[in-house]
């Protein structure tokens, strides 16, 4: 078939594209690995593109997309808009699908992750899960403590699997956290989506980038000087491991920052990594770009490069205008504002322009708001606006203006008219908040909500920068609720703060944006609201909510006494503030204090009665503390409340189950499972019912189910462990607990049942080995004892055998010695 030949309008534009001038070594070294194959040693799998502010490495990247798009690649640009590996992910996707290539999987995740994320920031737990039996911190526990996702009381008080464990092993903190958080999410892939988003999402993407029939795939990673800090590590990760699995061969990725690349991550792979450091453009370059504007007159020439100091961005502004004779040259008084639009003669626009540089960002409703130009004149006004070289189309369809080119405007708009300048930034807030106040009416919780956010950032931003004493303290009022959301949103929000008081030349304002992203970037959210707390500034609501917040950082690192304390604050400051209570209850409940988490639940539910989670939390630690008839009570009124809380009914289900009404736990957990039928822990739980019921088929069938949601849950495996070994199926018993101990070095219950398979085995030494450490580790572990008791007289260790059984005596002198 011959091949199809480019359109009149393509090589319209083709040729059009040949203005952009300079960079011609980087641009020539960039096409040229396009004609060289991955194996070829001169190929290159990445490039970076530095320089300071102004040098031109977003017009070089975006000629570089241009160039990767006309060797058929499919192409995608980010910038500091997406402020997540997947926010980033989620904007390659978006403009592949642009480009007629959906990643339909990745994109299925991404809105999983997005769901599970706002579960976790309401708090709203619609599952709820225990960890296994025994003390200690599992390596389940350690990560949950590492991931610090611990965020809006989303780790409940107890799992409700602990009404089948004793108060022993109730002691385990650690790996009730982690197991809180498996049956927080409806199976193992949510609970990943979560805690490691990254690890998910990265094996989808390459899979489905090896799937695309593009000849090349091209990523282009802008401003990395802001996105390389989360981005660099990933990239890193997958470019030169195999951890997420393999990386298409002929995917390049370009990236743009202020500085050069870490040595110390990426130099030992010079052969292949590209380097591209931008200066500003020589005399040579400059003139060339001049010229194929037009503008050729040297009085004019040499003026542009007197004011330019060869910035790129600042030649192509002025080029782009064509000036014809060179107004006051040499005149020292020449503004800011002179350098970028000195040759503009047309008022209105210049005014557009100038009005447009104090928004951070740019839409066709935020350009009418900021615009006094004639109506009929705006459409093509903002045409005209959005083909100026300083303005740039970042993620989302925003426009910005390049920062070389604003901050000057700012300031000069600024000292022209002081109050001019704050009456605008007033009316731009009054907009925001306008338009804040729609997107949030049918919004339960606003600060979980992206749009409302980006809304209130806007208005923060331009409240700021009017200078009205209220609004510091106001903004960092909305820092607090920004850490509620995350850390991405609260080093976005502390971003607000930093550019505001730049812009307005605020110090205060700009000294508190600096200190708490540097508090973010070295800490985390604990530290940057401890810094809100010493230096007092606060109101005592405003406290309360950022003491609440703390402590859930707190919880999620694992420090726990720390954590009690920043709630019992948050209470002494607000006690009307029902989800202090309710989060005061969840470290309670870790600390293995029922009746302090009850009583605390007691006061949430009585601030607010009609709220379904939180009597099905007292009902679930009345469970938990052995109170059967009260957890019966609250369970009941939560599924009058919310019948369609899976929690509540699975967890009534367990509380019938250990009152031995096998009918009415079947019939609890089944609507449990109708509701969610992924649910991991309702169905270990009714394997119980099904163990008790001598159904060994079911009992198993469940848990193989459990096991699919939630593979690396070490009480599952263990408990389908003990039902194999119970069907006489022990090596598969033994596969199962060693697969639970390597996930829980320290579960004593699943060394006593490998021990017992093992004894069956024949394989007697790694039996009497696993015995051993259940007992060391539980001195009183009866039947341990009882199993080594049998152990030993087949050995033919009498003696060892006599003491284990006066040992079982000594425990329980009414218990038969051997099994």
């Amino acid at each position: 078939m011959a091949q199809q030949q480019p359109s009149m309008q393509e090589l319209i534009r083709q040729r059009g594209r040949a203005g952009f001038v300079g960079r011609s070594a980087e641009r020539a070294a960039f096409r040229a690995n396009f004609g060289t194959a991955p194996h070829d040693e001169r190929h290159r799998f990445r490039f970076h593109v530095h320089g300071n502010a102004g040098v031109g490495k977003t017009f070089l990247l975006r000629e570089l997309e241009q160039t990767a798009r006309e060797h058929g690649a499919l192409t995608a640009y980010v910038d500091d808009s997406a402020g997540s590996v997947p926010e980033a992910m989620a904007e390659i996707s978006r403009q592949f699908a642009a480009q007629g290539r959906r990643l339909k999987e990745l994109d299925r995740l991404l809105a999983a992750h997005r769901a599970h994320r706002h579960e976790a920031e309401l708090a709203a737990l619609a599952v709820l899960g225990t960890g296994p039996e025994e003390t200690g911190p599992s390596t389940g526990g350690r990560m949950a403590a590492r991931a610090g996702v611990v965020a809006a009381g989303m780790v409940p008080v107890v799992g409700p699997l602990a009404g089948m464990l004793d108060a022993e092993q109730l002691a385990g903190v650690a790996d009730r956290l982690r197991a809180s958080l498996v049956a927080r999410f409806r199976n193992h892939e949510d609970l990943r989506l979560v805690l490691t988003p990254e690890q998910v999402l990265t094996p989808v993407l390459l899979r489905e980038l090896a799937d695309t029939d593009a000849p090349w795939t091209a990523l282009f990673l802008d401003t990395y000087e802001r996105t390389g800090p989360y981005l660099d590590p990933w990239l890193h990760e997958t470019m030169t491991t195999d951890r997420h699995g393999s990386v298409p061969a002929t995917t390049v990725v370009t990236t743009a920052g202020r500085t050069p690349l870490d040595p110390a991550r990426w130099g030992g792979l010079a052969d292949f990594v590209a380097d591209f450091p931008l200066a500003p453009f020589t005399e040579p370059e400059a003139r060339g770009l001049l010229a194929a504007k037009g503008v050729t007159s040297e009085p004019v020439v040499e003026e542009v490069l007197r004011l330019t100091g060869g910035l790129p961005v600042l030649v192509s502004t002025l080029a782009e205008s064509r000036p014809t004779a060179p107004h006051d040259v040499g005149d020292p008084s020449v503004t800011a504002v002179d350098r970028f639009l000195k040759w503009e003669e047309d008022p209105v626009r210049r005014a557009a322009a100038l009005s447009c540089a104090l928004p951070r960002w740019l839409d066709g409703d935020v350009f009418r708001a900021a615009v006094d130009g004639p109506p009929g004149q705006l459409e093509s006004l903002y045409t005209w606006l959005r083909g100026m070289p300083f303005v740039s189309e970042r993620g989302g369809g925003r426009l910005r203006y390049h920062d070389v080119v604003r901050a000057p405007m700012l300031r000069a708009e600024r000292r022209r008219a002081p109050r001019e300048w704050a009456q605008r930034q007033r009316r731009l807030a009054g907009t925001f908040r306008q338009w804040r106040e729609e997107a949030g009416r049918d919004v339960a919780d606003p600060w979980l909500d992206d749009t409302w956010r980006d809304l209130r950032q806007a208005e923060s931003y331009h409240q700021l920068c009017s200078g009205e004493r209220e609004t510091l303290p106001q903004a960092l009022r909305d820092f607090v609720h920004a850490c509620g959301a995350g850390e991405v949103m609260a080093v976005r929000w502390a971003r607000v703060l930093v550019d505001a008081g730049q812009d307005a030349d605020l110090r205060p304002v700009a000294e508190w944006g600096t200190e708490l992203t540097a508090a973010l970037e070295a800490e985390g959210i604990a530290a940057a609201l401890g810094l809100l707390l010493r230096r007092a500034v606060l109101d005592a609501p405003a406290q309360a909510r950022a003491r609440l917040v703390r402590g859930d950082e707190l919880r999620g690192e694992g420090a726990y006494a720390q954590a009690l304390t920043e709630y019992d604050q948050a209470v002494a400051l607000d006690p009307e503030l029902a989800l202090a209570y309710r989060h005061r209850s969840g470290i309670r409940g870790d600390l293995g204090d029922h009746d302090g988490a009850i009583a605390d639940l007691d006061r949430a539910v009585a601030l607010d009665p009609d709220n379904a989670w939180y009597v099905a939390l007292r009902g679930e630690h009345h469970r938990a503390a052995g109170r059967d008839a009260e957890a019966i009570r609250d369970l009941t009124e939560a599924l009058r409340l919310d019948p369609a809380s899976a929690f509540a009914w699975a967890s009534r289900g367990a509380t019938h189950e250990r009152a031995g009404d096998h009918d009415a736990a079947l019939a609890d957990l089944g609507r449990a499972l109708d509701l969610d039928p992924d649910y991991a822990w309702a169905l270990a739980r009714r394997a119980r019912v099904w163990r008790a019921l001598g159904d060994s088929v079911r009992q198993l069938d469940d848990l193989d189910r459990a096991l699919t949601q939630s593979p690396d849950w070490p009480w599952a495996r263990c408990e389908r462990g003990d039902a194999l070994r119970g069907a006489g199926r022990d090596e598969e018993a033994v596969a199962d607990l060693d697969i639970a101990l390597a996930l829980d070095p320290t579960y004593t219950s699943a060394y006593a049942s490998r021990g017992e398979a093992l004894s069956r085995l024949g394989r007697h030494t790694e039996a009497l080995a696993d015995l051993d450490k259940a007992v060391e580790m539980r001195p009183g572990y009866v039947w341990a004892l009882r199993r080594r008791a049998v152990l030993h007289t087949a050995m033919g260790h009498p003696e060892e055998a006599r003491a284990d059984m006066a040992r079982v005596r000594e425990l329980d002198p009414d218990i038969s010695v051997l099994p």
